[in-house]
């Protein structure tokens, strides 16, 4: 098991949209026994409510996204670039279908305080679920943004308040 440090959301070292944007992310939800993570690179963190808040966009075809709705609590985590591939797989493999862990390498690592990381994680974000609902087209401003689903799969989004940051404590 992984010793964690927690931090203060303000004290993550990183830029999050490099975070995000181009390092990737895993979006995690479910227990030790059963869960399901898939990688992301559209979300976003910040104030809301007066909390410190992560917003995260799932498609509703994504075996992860029954989990997000059925869990209280997810999770991000973030990697170092040599886990790009395994990134990758969670990406494109369905844990719906194919043993995700397996197949990737990665191994599943319960946090202090609740939900799902990852040992190999080089920083993990723990949500409490604040607000759930789709984008809905009739709402875009930008008629281009329609371009994004020509499956009209429209995005759910979640917004979670942060309850932890997590570093892990790696031996010299």
């Amino acid at each position: 098991m992984t010793d964690w440090k927690k931090i203060k959301p303000g004290a993550i070292p990183d830029n999050v949209f490099k975070l995000i944007g181009k390092d990737w992310m895993l979006i995690t939800a479910g227990t030790e026994d059963d869960f399901n993570t898939m990688t992301a690179s559209w979300g976003g963190m910040g104030v809301l409510w007066n909390k410190s808040v992560a917003t995260v966009y799932i498609r509703p075809v994504r075996y992860t996204d029954e989990f997000v709705r059925k869990n209280e609590i997810f999770t991000l985590s973030f990697f170092e670039g040599k886990y790009r591939e395994a990134l990758k797989i969670c990406g494109t493999v369905s844990g719906r279908d194919k043993d995700k862990m397996a197949i990737s390498g990665l191994h599943g690592e319960p946090l202090p305080e609740g939900g799902m990381s990852f040992r190999e994680a080089r920083l993990a974000i723990c949500c409490r679920k604040l607000y759930q609902d789709t984008l809905k087209p009739g709402h875009f401003l930008d008629s281009a943004i329609e371009k994004n689903y020509p499956e009209k799969d429209y995005h759910n989004f979640y917004i979670g308040q942060i309850t932890g940051c997590w570093s892990p404590v790696r031996g010299n």
